[in-house]
This record gives structure tokens, C-alpha cells and sequence, in this order.
């Protein structure tokens, strides 16, 4: 019996092993030999409802889960960052060309594609939040470089931290003010104007009369005016009929005076017509003027030279 002890407590350390190597199998075994990548990715915003074991997921589907939220504080600028560390499933996830691979490399080329952490509203009601995955290109890549190997994970603001930026660039407080103030000013000018209104009225309703009165003389003047333009129209239509008459006599001894004027031309144009008898007697007529006055001339030039001889020439002729 001493000697079959030793045997069966190495029986029963091999069985205790055994069982817990089963136990560890069944419970948590199934992902140990299984190859996980693990990522950390700080976000700018709160984190309040992200807790550990909240899952990760691309585009909805779950493809791994949070492992670990930690504090840093930087002493030296009393700065601090939640870095919050994920561990990813391969297994969920495959390449179009081949399996997904955990890879450094593999990670970065994806992170360089685009691929960023964003937080997610999971639940409305309890304020649950999930870390999702998703490819956003153009997007600049931050990393906070935190000390450590895990691979950083660039993220992207969540739409409530979009919305709260948002909000906040509007200056809700200054906007405030200024309706204030403009609410005070439409006061202060309503006020002015219920105190202008009743003077305002009375003077509109004296304007009113003033207008009225006006436009019962200015019709009383029109009809005069009218009245008048009547006669005057009367008078010039009288005076129209009367002075046609003379008009209408006027224009006959025009008529007249014109068939006489062109009767002298004509004559005029007879008695200066090339073969006229009046023209050729007036051209015989300037001929003889013309020897007279040669004749003249002679007999001036000889009184002249000899006053004497000649004046007893033409006696004794």
C-alpha cells in the first residue's frame, strides 16, 4: 500500500492537469492559438460610456472588442490623453485577396488607405458607446506617438463631437446678446412711436381737410377755367370766319398783281428779245450817239490846238 502512494498522486497531479487544460480549452482555449492584432487609438472627445469589452466593429459588424482604457498625464504640460487599447479578430475579417493579416504592415498600408476609429452611439438610452471602423481618404493622419509597440489607429470626431464643435463655433453667447440688445432697441422704438402716433394722426387729419378744402377750390377754379377757354374758343372762331374773308381778298389781289407782274416780264422780255424792232432802234440809237460823240471829241481837240482858225472855219462853212 506504501509503496502504490507515489503512483497515485502523480495519477492524480496528471488528472488535475489534464482537467484544467480541458477547462482552459472549453472556456477560453478557443482563441488561444488563434492570431489577434491588437491597436490603440486616442480620441479627442469624452469617451464617457465606453467601457472595456465594448465592441469594435467595421460599419456595424462586430470584429473585435475594447480590451483596456488607460489615463496618461503628461506632467511636465499637465496634459492628458485616454488612449484606448482594441484588440481586433482576424478571423472576421478577409482581405478581397486573401485573409486578413495582422501584420504591421499590413495594418499601416490599411491606415494609409484611410482607415480610421470614429465613436458610435450604441445605445440612445443607456449612452453605450462602440469604437467603429472605416476607410475615410483624404482624411490627415494624427497620432498622439504614445510610448509602447501597439500600433496606432488615427481616429476621425464623432458626429455628437462634430455637432458640439458646431454648436460651439456658433458663439451661442454673443448671439444672445445681440438679439437682447436688438429686442431693447424695437422696444425703445415702439415706444417712441406709440408717443409720435397721436400727434401724427391729428396732423394727418389736418392735412386731410387742408387736401380737401384744395381740391374743392381747385374744381371751383377748373370750371371757371373752363368756362373761360369756352369763350375764348367762341371768340377765336369768330374772329377766324371774319379775318378769312379778308384773307380769301387778300389772296385774290395777290393772284391779280402776280398775273400783271408776269405780263412786264414777258413785255420786258419781247422788247430784249435779239430781232426786236425796239432793241434794234435802241442799238441805232447808241451808234449814233456813239459818232455824235466822236464828232464832239474832234471838234474839242481843234478848239483846242487852234480856237481861232477854227471857230472861223466853221463860220465862213
Amino acid at each position: 500500500m506504501t509503496a502504490n502512494k507515489p503512483l497515485l498522486v502523480g495519477t492524480f497531479v496528471l488528472g488535475g492537469l489534464a482537467l484544467g487544460v480541458v477547462a482552459i480549452l472549453l472556456f477560453g482555449g478557443a482563441h488561444l492559438f488563434s492570431r489577434t492584432a491588437r491597436i490603440v487609438s486616442v480620441f479627442s472627445g469624452s469617451v464617457a460610456g465606453l467601457t472595456v469589452g465594448s465592441p469594435v466593429t467595421f460599419r456595424g459588424v462586430t470584429i473585435g472588442k475594447v480590451e483596456r482604457i488607460q489615463v496618461q498625464v503628461d506632467e511636465t504640460k499637465h496634459t492628458g490623453v485616454i488612449p484606448v487599447y482594441m484588440v481586433l479578430e482576424p478571423g472576421k475579417v478577409e482581405w478581397t485577396n486573401g485573409s486578413f493579416r495582422s501584420d504591421a504592415p499590413s495594418m499601416t498600408a490599411a491606415i494609409n488607405a484611410g482607415l480610421r476609429a470614429q465613436l458610435r452611439s450604441q445605445s440612445l438610452v443607456t449612452g453605450q458607446l462602440t469604437v467603429d471602423l472605416d476607410f475615410y481618404p483624404g482624411t490627415p493622419i494624427v497620432l498622439p506617438h504614445l510610448k509602447g509597440k501597439t500600433l496606432e489607429l488615427p481616429t476621425m470626431p464623432s458626429d455628437m463631437q462634430n455637432l458640439k464643435d458646431e454648436i460651439g463655433d456658433l458663439h451661442l453667447r454673443d448671439l444672445a446678446d445681440k438679439a437682447r440688445l436688438t429686442l431693447a432697441s424695437m422696444q425703445h422704438v415702439l415706444d417712441e412711436a406709440g408717443g409720435k402716433i397721436g400727434p401724427l394722426a391729428e396732423s394727418l387729419q389736418s392735412t386731410l381737410e387742408t387736401t380737401r378744402n384744395t381740391l374743392v377750390a381747385v374744381q371751383g377754379n377748373s370750371a371757371r377755367t373752363l368756362e373761360n377757354i369756352d369763350k375764348l374758343v367762341v371768340e377765336g372762331r369768330g374772329q377766324i370766319a371774319t379775318n378769312g374773308r379778308d384773307l380769301d381778298e387778300l389772296l385774290r389781289t395777290a393772284q391779280t398783281t402776280a398775273a400783271q407782274a408776269e405780263k412786264l416780264v414777258a413785255t420786258l422780255n419781247d422788247m430784249t428779245a435779239p430781232r426786236s424792232p425796239l432793241r434794234d432802234d435802241l442799238q441805232s440809237s447808241v451808234r449814233d450817239l456813239a459818232a455824235s460823240a466822236g464828232s464832239l471829241r474832234e471838234f474839242t481837240h481843234d478848239l483846242e490846238r487852234d480856237p481861232t482858225g477854227t471857230l472861223f472855219r466853221k463860220t465862213a462853212r
